[in-house]
């Protein structure tokens, strides 16, 4: 038997519906367009008139080829160690939600501190750490951070997803003759990953901005590329256009990791 949870809409909801959107929207607009106004009027410093963010004389140096090698140099090194920890992350996580899984107390509750100490612990604080104690490199202070922070959070959506699935699952595997270990990664591992793949997804985004935090430590990602290093050569006058293309930079970046993580969710699907 059907269950209805609401009513449908009526003419005079959706009129009203339509026109919080229609007000919504215009609000929006009118705010985008008050920020783009005021950031484009000139401004007085110290008695000198500066042109407003929007100045041709602000975006010049993008002609400077050497500017956007410079800029793909930052872009590859946040690339690379973002998909390096994130490949460690995930293999962590794997193993962790096994770890905490498991029947024996022993192994599951050592695992438990270990998953709350590296959640509990701020990034920077672990890639400062990792960096002087271990004296790694900067590069390998932020992967390492990286990996053990998100991976803690993956191996807890993980072992959630595995919690979630159907006890027959299990027993379905165990009949067919496999191993418990077997059937967590042949059956119920696929099944979890596609359940949490949209918190994983996310997490990853997370992992990705989250190597911004390498400008801390020395590590010459896109951050530290453009508003350190770009911004100190050129000028402070050129700060708002460096800011903005690094803005547009991660934006498009961290949309299409999501967007391949949609289509290979819906791939997965129609599987």
């Amino acid at each position: 038997m059907s269950q209805v949870l609401f009513d449908a809409p009526g003419p005079r909801a959706r009129r009203r519906s339509l026109l919080i959107s229609v007000i919504g929207g215009i609000a929006i607009a009118a705010g985008l367009g008050w920020i783009v106004f005021t950031l484009s009027q000139p401004r007085d410093s110290s008695g000198i008139t500066l042109p407003g963010m929007f100045s041709a004389t602000r975006w010049d140096i993008f002609r400077d080829v050497q500017l956007w090698r410079f800029v793909g140099q930052g872009v590859w090194n946040t690339l690379r160690a973002a998909f390096v920890a994130a490949v460690l992350a995930v293999a962590l996580g794997m193993l962790l939600s096994l770890l905490r899984s498991a029947r024996r107390a022993w192994i599951r509750v050592p695992t438990l501190v270990f998953i709350e100490f590296f959640r509990g612990m701020p990034v920077l604080l672990l890639m400062l750490f990792i960096l002087l104690a271990g004296s790694t490199g900067e590069y390998w202070a932020v992967v390492m951070a990286l990996a053990l922070y998100n991976g803690t959070l993956i191996g807890e959506a993980l072992r959630s997803g595995l919690a979630a699935l159907p006890r027959g699952q299990r027993e379905a595997g165990l009949s067919l003759g496999l191993r418990p270990l077997q059937t967590r990664l042949l059956i119920e591992f696929p099944q979890a990953f596609r359940q949490m793949l949209p918190i994983i997804v996310a997490q990853l985004v997370v992992l990705l901005k989250d190597t911004s935090l390498g400008y801390i430590v020395g590590y010459p990602e896109l951050l530290r590329a453009t508003l350190n290093n770009l911004n100190t050569y050129y000028g402070s006058r050129y700060l708002f256009p460096l800011w903005l293309v690094t803005v547009v930079i991660y934006l498009a970046i961290n949309l299409t990791v999501s967007w391949l993580a949609r289509r290979a969710g819906r791939a997965r699907t129609r599987r």
